[in-house]
């Protein structure tokens, strides 16, 4: 029984584990670079609708 759940934990808990553990971390890290784009498009853009006006 002991190595049952022994190996239970090894094989199959502890990947649970740290794939969860590593997924919020991405996770935050996603959605700090996705709004980082956003704000990167929007200047391009203000900065590409004055360049066509100075022309």
């Amino acid at each position: 029984m002991e190595e049952l759940f022994s190996d239970y934990l090894g094989n199959i808990a502890f990947p649970i584990l740290v794939t969860a553990f590593l997924l919020t971390r991405i996770e935050k890290k996603l959605d700090v670079l996705n709004t980082t784009i956003i704000d990167l498009m929007e200047l391009v853009i203000k900065h590409s609708n004055n360049f066509k006006g100075g022309i």
